[in-house]
């Protein structure tokens, strides 16, 4: 009689390791695919508001105006972070210029050096989860493997003691130990995709930060806007404006 052959008998004839195995592959791919979804949910989200975020910014009479605006706008809060951290930084140094920590120091490059921080912390945050879909990607098939042959390492040990092996007996227990390799790439490949989506569309939001940066620098230390988003010329008051 032919014996049954699939993941049910591949489960019921499995042990610990085979077992742990498959729980660890499913709990990667639910974590992957719960990072991906997320992270793209945010990413619409941070598209819409962008635009609608630096133009309000901009627009604002007055920098607390302008805080509250981008602030009210913002639904990744890297933007917001960035202006405030730009703003406190050209107040404290104009507070501080004659002792302290503006003694010695330019202020373009203190400005900058703030600015620099904000936009590492940014990054830092926008990536989160990245590093988690790309060891899933990498390790995923491996871990599959080692489920395949730890597979047919216990049906070759459940076959041991038989005084005749025929080919039937072998074949269906080695491809359902198979079925363990193509859920490792299951779980890796779609995580590798979204490791790639995630990564573009962070650099298009990174790039984004960090000409919002420039031209703040440019605004809190000259008082001037460079470049200008969507053309739009600023109606922010100049560096020593309330």
């Amino acid at each position: 009689m032919n014996q049954p052959m699939g993941l049910a008998h591949f489960w019921a004839q499995g042990d610990a390791v085979t077992h742990g195995v498959a729980i660890m592959l499913l709990i990667m791919s639910a974590a992957s695919w719960y990072i991906t979804l997320g992270k793209l949910v945010a990413h619409l989200r941070y598209s819409a508001s962008i635009d609608k975020a630096l133009a309000a910014f901009w627009g604002a009479e007055s920098r607390p105006l302008a805080l509250e605006a981008i602030r009210s706008e913002d639904k990744s809060g890297a933007f917001t972070r960035v202006a405030t951290d730009a703003l406190l930084a050209a107040e404290t140094y104009e507070q501080h210029a004659a002792k302290g920590i503006g003694a010695g120091v330019d202020k373009s490059d203190f400005v900058a050096r703030v600015l620099q921080q904000s936009i590492v912390v940014a990054q830092a945050r926008i990536e989160r989860g990245l590093t988690f879909l790309a060891s899933v990607g990498s390790t995923a098939p491996f871990v599959g493997l080692f489920g395949t042959v730890w597979g047919i390492y216990h049906a070759l040990v459940g076959l041991s003691g038989a005084s005749q092996v025929v080919l039937d007996k072998v074949a269906g227990p080695v491809g359902e130990a198979l079925i363990m390799t193509a859920v490792g790439l299951f779980v890796a490949i779609p995580a590798v995709l979204a490791y790639n989506a995630c990564a573009r569309a962070n650099r298009l939001v990174l790039a984004r930060i960090e000409g919002f940066a420039h031209s703040l620098h440019a605004y809190v230390v000259g008082g001037m806007r460079m470049g200008g988003e969507r053309g739009a010329a600023p109606t922010l008051r100049a560096v020593n404006g309330k």
